[in-house]
């Protein structure tokens, strides 16, 4: 076959003759274009193969051609076009009357002038559509009676048989729909005329869409029919040739199987790694794997590394065999407490940190002074002294003689509140030797949870969770994983996610010799700080929100303020320097140093800490009321006045 236009070719093509492989004879790029725009592919290169597949009719084009105006019309165009083919030449209108056949039946006859006509009525242009209607007398004179202008905007003319020409006469077919027209092949490039449309005639310009297979394309490409290349219809030479169509892992994840599957790789996705393991740096274009099927179970554990000023992230699959001993959590915040409390299961804990209460304002807050034990019970609700609610913590104190002494029950029983915006430090008060499995341990402990490794798992030797003094699980992920492995190391599978691991990959054809029986899963990976971060972010790694602020201190400020007015108001009526009142030194705290113990158990605070309150508290009443001399102070401030 001969080299045509892609428009022609496709104008001419009949749909049930699809699939057909074109090759390209001319290609055509255009500048300064990304590959593909709007979905349609603009540039094709000389010697492609194209195997079309479907062709839609996206719009049609009317030009006139008198004035090279234009329209579109809708493929669902309700409008009937008449075709005008043969057209033959007269010298004048008698002859062209002459060679009209009269009937009842008689189509309507086209013809128009190659030179102006001038009329009494008006000027008809040269090229003009008329149409023959009958001749008849008018004004004493043989005329045609002709038509100018269809629909409602008809202007009827009388011109004389003897008008000279040349005329020419154009044969109308039959009236036909818009999508009857353009499949007919032989109605190509003819003049038509519609009844519903304001020109005499007008030309029709059909646009496609091709939508078709190219070699190594992972999608079906979409080419307009209006790109100016030359193809040439190879179908039948070209039976041998199997266009390559790439998938990614998510398509092979989505029609589950058949697997085992052989693929190689095409494509790595750009970035930075999100697995730090051997195997993830390795993957390159051209290698080979096996995708054994889906992973089981589903979920993976997030893991971050405790006890290092840089902590490393991994992911832990469910399949993990190593065995976890549970280490007693630390609550930064009272609204951490809260964030962890789940009702049924008791949470004790022990104050690492003196915090004051606001007494002055809430008389209902409590300080809590280092090694004080609580229990905590619930949230609630009470109402402050400007008229707010505050969220707090319900908590019950714990006696420092817990199951060595009995205590009366009312001591034992004594309430405290705690708002949420408290910035304590808590430990967990744990004693619990037990060895969890991670299913286990997921299955009857809420997330985040502080463990450490206490056995490694059998089936990875390189197990590096088991090197770190603890670990924190932090959230648990469901996202399907695909088991695979190496072709150049096939004893050794490993985990994809398709979703953040999306490999470009095609099919490879033969069978492969797998090694048989189950094989040794890598349960633990790696993570990457960019992708662990990015995992953080989504909406299966809900954190949870802030601690709210703590409510303004209205009384404070405004005594404050007060107080500065009215010091303001007595400088300015006090003549004399006056000696400054004596102040007591200011209290200074030391925060007590709290030693990490890797123990199970939380090692508790000796009995004596109410004796060393009651220090404090002695301390205290003697600072304030001790005498400080500040004659010295006073004498220099005199001296320099």
């Amino acid at each position: 076959m001969e080299a045509v236009l892609l428009q022609d070719f496709v104008r001419a093509l009949d749909p049930a003759s699809l699939p057909r492989v074109l090759r390209v004879c001319s290609g055509v790029y255009f500048e300064g274009s990304i590959y593909e725009i709007s979905g349609n592919e603009c540039c094709l290169s000389t010697g492609d193969l194209i195997k079309v597949t479907q062709v839609h009719l996206q719009k049609v084009v009317c030009k006139n051609p008198r004035t090279s105006q234009t329209m579109e019309l809708a493929p669902n165009f309700q409008g009937y076009f008449t075709a005008l083919t043969s057209p033959q030449s007269y010298e004048t209108l008698e002859e062209l009357a002459s060679a009209i056949t009269w009937s009842s039946k008689q189509r309507p006859v086209y013809f128009m002038s190659t030179q102006r006509i001038v009329t009494e009525a008006r000027v008809v242009p040269e090229d003009q559509l008329l149409i023959f209607e009958a001749v008849e007398m008018y004004l004493g004179t043989h005329c045609a009676r002709c038509v100018l202008g269809l629909g409602k905007q008809q202007v009827i003319l009388h011109l004389p048989l003897s008008q000279k020409g040349p005329f020419w006469k154009w044969e109308p077919s039959a009236p036909r729909t818009l999508l009857q027209t353009l499949q007919d092949p032989a109605l190509g490039d003819l003049v038509f005329t519609c009844p519903t449309l304001p020109w005499q005639f007008l030309v029709l310009k059909p646009q496609y869409e091709i939508q078709a297979i190219m070699h190594m394309r992972r999608t079906i490409v979409k080419i307009p029919s209006t790109l100016e290349v030359d193809v040439e219809d190879v179908t039948a030479s070209t039976q041998h040739i199997h266009f390559i169509k790439p998938l990614l892992l998510s398509e092979v994840l989505a029609r589950e199987g058949p697997f085992p599957l052989a693929v190689e790789i095409l494509e790595v996705p750009e970035g930075p790694p999100i697995f730090l393991s051997p195997w993830a740096r390795s993957l390159r274009k051209g290698q080979q794997l096996c995708i054994h099927g889906l992973a089981s179970p589903p979920w993976r554990v997030l893991a971050s590394s405790k006890g290092r000023k840089v902590p490393r992230h991994f992911m832990v699959s469910g399949t993990y065999q190593g065995k976890l001993r549970r280490r007693p959590r630390e609550f930064p915040t009272v609204y951490d407490l809260l964030g962890a409390f789940q009702p049924g299961q008791p949470l004790r804990v022990v104050a690492t940190k003196d915090c004051e209460g606001e007494r002055e304002e809430n008389p209902e807050f409590t300080s809590l002074a280092v090694g004080d034990r609580l229990e905590v019970l619930g949230s609630g609700q009470i109402s402050g002294t400007q008229g707010c609610d505050t969220d707090v913590l319900v908590c019950q104190r714990l006696s420092d003689q817990s199951g060595e002494e009995e205590c009366e029950e009312a001591e034992c029983q004594e309430q405290i509140l705690l708002p949420l915006y408290f910035s304590g430090s808590f430990v967990e008060e744990m004693n619990d030797s037990r060895r969890y499995s991670l299913v286990h341990l997921t299955a009857q402990f809420s997330l985040p949870c502080e463990v450490k490794v206490v056995a490694k798992d059998p089936s990875h030797p390189t197990d590096p969770l088991a090197s770190f003094l603890g670990l924190q699980l932090e959230e648990k992920i469901t996202e399907p994983f695909l088991l695979v492995s190496l072709d150049s190391e096939a004893g050794l599978c490993f985990e994809i996610p398709p979703r953040w691991l999306d490999l470009t990959i095609v099919e490879v054809k033969g069978q492969r010799d797998w090694p048989a029986g189950s094989l040794p899963v890598a349960t633990v990976e790696e993570l990457s700080d960019a992708f662990y971060y990015h995992l953080r972010k989504l909406p299966v790694c809900e954190t949870q929100r802030p601690p709210p602020r703590p409510p303004k201190s209205q009384g404070l400020s405004g005594r404050r303020r007060q107080s500065s007015e009215e010091g303001g108001t007595k400088s300015s009526q006090i003549p004399e320097v006056q000696e400054p009142p004596l102040l007591p030194k200011p209290e200074v705290k030391t925060s007590p140093k709290c030693t990490k113990d890797i123990s199970n158990t939380y090692s508790k605070i000796p009995a004596s800490k109410s004796g060393r309150r009651s220090k404090t508290q002695h301390q205290r009443s003697s600072l304030n009321e001790d005498e400080h001399d500040y004659e010295e102070v006073i004498e220099h401030f005199r001296k320099t006045m």
